[in-house]
C-alpha cells in the first residue's frame, strides 16, 4: 500500500515521547495569543522559548508577513510571549523550506528554555543489514550526523538490538558511556535510551532520532529535539498516531491521492505519467526527459489496483492545469491490464478528456486490454514500448 509520509508537528512528537516516560522540556500548546500568555505564566520557568509550529525547517531564520523576524524566540517575560504569539498566529511564516508565500501558523509551542552543557546524538532505526533495529550514537551531537560519520567515523557507536530481548542494561549503559555521560548521568541516560526503545516499539516507528540528547547544568538528561518516522503499514493499529497527521502543508493532490492508496508527487513539466511501480515511474520520467519532454508528475498505482483507482488517478492528473498530455505506462505483472483499460475508458468518457492520451500496456491480460481500448472509439494513441510511448507523448504536445 502506497501512503505519504506521516507528518507530525514538533509538539506532537514531544507528546508521544512524554507519554513513554522520556524526559522532554515542559511545554504547552496555544492557538491564540491569550492562550500563549497563560501558558507562559503557568510554566513558571526562568526562561521561555516560543516556537511557531510548522513542518518546514529553518524556522529560527524565517520571516512572518506580520513583519516579525524569526519563528523561534527566547524571553524571560511571559507578557512578551503573548505579544510575540500575536505576531505569529494567523500569519504566514516563510523559511528556506516553505513555498514563497510561506505557511500559515495556526499553533505555537510555549516551552521551558533549558541550558545545554553537553550535546550528544542518539537514534534507533531499522537496519536491513542487521535484520532489525539498531542503536546509533555519537558524543558529537547538535550537528549534522552525516558530517560526523564522514570526518570522524570513530565517534559513531552502534549496538544491534535483539528483537526478542530488547535493549539490555549492559547495552544501554555502554551506549550512555560512549556518548560521554559519566557518574549518575550514565544510568540516567541509559534509562532514557531504554524508554526511547519502548517508544520505538509502541508507535511502530522505523526511526526515532534525538539530536541533541543533552545534559543540563543541573544534571538532567533531556531529549531536546526529536524526529520520529513511522511504518505506514502499521496504520491499522496506530489509529491515534495517524489521526495526528498534519496535511495542511502538503500538496492537496498528494493528500487526495493518498486517500485512494495512490502515490502522487507533483513535478514542473506538462506530460502526466500514470505508471505502476516506483522504478517504472522513474524510468518513464527519465525517458520523457530524454526525448525533450518534461514530466508533470510521478503517479504510482502500486500493485493491487482497482478500476475506481484508475478513474481517480485520471481525475487527479486532469486537475493539474499544467498537464498537456497523459502517458500511461503499465507493466502488468500483479496488475490486470484489462482492469486498467476499463478504468481508462470510463475516465475518458466521464471526464471528457481534453488532452492527448498515449497508452502502453504490457503483461497480464494485455490482448483483452488492447481490445477494450480499440473498441472504445476513444482517441487513444497506443504505443508498442516505453520509448515509443515517450516519443508519441512529446510529439502530441508539439502538434498542439
Amino acid at each position: 500500500m502506497s501512503l505519504r509520509w506521516l507528518n507530525l508537528q514538533e509538539y506532537q512528537s514531544k507528546k508521544l515521547m512524554q507519554d513513554s516516560g522520556v524526559t522532554v522540556q515542559h511545554f504547552f500548546v496555544a492557538d491564540t495569543a491569550s492562550e500563549a500568555l497563560e501558558a507562559a505564566k503557568r510554566l513558571k520557568a526562568k526562561e521561555i522559548v516560543l516556537k511557531a509550529q510548522i513542518l518546514a525547517g529553518g524556522r529560527g531564520k524565517g520571516v512572518f508577513d506580520s513583519g516579525l523576524k524569526g519563528g523561534v524566540h527566547l524571553t524571560k517575560d511571559p507578557a512578551v510571549v503573548g505579544e510575540l504569539a500575536g505576531k505569529m498566529l494567523g500569519f504566514n511564516l516563510t523559511t528556506k523550506q516553505t513555498p514563497k508565500e510561506g505557511v500559515k501558523v495556526k499553533t505555537v509551542m510555549v516551552a521551558e528554555a533549558l541550558d545545554i552543557s553537553t550535546e550528544t546524538y542518539f537514534a534507533i532505526l531499522m537496519d536491513r543489514s542487521c535484520n532489525g533495529p539498531v542503536m546509533v550514537g555519537s558524543p558529537q551531537g547538535g550537528v549534522d550526523i552525516e558530517e560526523v560519520a564522514a570526518t570522524t567515523p570513530e565517534l559513531i557507536f552502534k549496538e544491534v538490538i535483539d528483537i526478542f530481548e530488547g535493549v539490555r542494561d549492559d547495552q544501554a549503559l555502554r551506549m550512555a558511556a560512549n556518548l560521554g555521560f559519566k557518574g549518575p548521568l550514565e544510568r540516567q541516560a541509559a534509562d532514557q535510551i531504554k524508554r526511547l526503545y519502548d517508544l520505538f516499539l509502541k508507535v511502530d516507528a522505523t526511526q526515532v532520532e534525538v539530536n541533541p540528547l543533552g545534559e543540563t547544568p543541573e544534571g538532567q538528561v533531556v531529549c531536546f529535539d526529536a524526529k520520529i518516522n513511522f511504518d505506514d503499514n502499521a496504520e491499522f493499529r496506530q489509529k491515534a498516531v495517524f489521526a495526528m497527521d498534519d496535511t495542511a502543508e502538503s500538496d492537496p493532490l498528494e493528500t487526495e491521492a493518498a486517500k485512494y492508496d495512490l502515490k502522487y508527487i507533483g513535478l514542473d513539466g506538462n506530460i502526466a505519467c500514470f505508471v505502476n511501480g516506483a522504478g517504472l515511474a522513474m524510468a518513464t520520467c527519465d525517458i520523457i526527459d530524454l526525448h525533450g519532454g518534461k514530466p508533470a508528475n510521478f503517479l504510482d498505482l502500486g500493485g493491487g489496483v482497482k478500476e475506481n483507482q484508475v478513474y481517480v488517478a485520471f481525475k487527479l492528473l486532469t486537475a493539474d492545469p499544467k498537464v498537456e498530455a497523459i502517458l500511461v505506462n503499465i507493466f502488468g505483472g500483479i496488475v490486470n491490464c484489462a482492469i486498467i483499460a476499463n478504468g481508462i475508458a470510463k475516465a475518458c468518457r466521464e471526464l471528457e478528456l481534453k488532452v492527448p492520451l498515449v497508452v502502453r500496456l504490457e503483461g497480464t491480460n494485455v490482448q483483452e486490454a488492447k481490445r477494450i481500448l480499440s473498441e472504445s472509439g476513444l482517441p487513444i494513441t497506443s504505443a508498442s514500448d516505453l520509448d515509443d510511448a515517450a516519443k508519441k507523448a512529446v510529439a502530441a504536445i508539439a502538434k498542439k
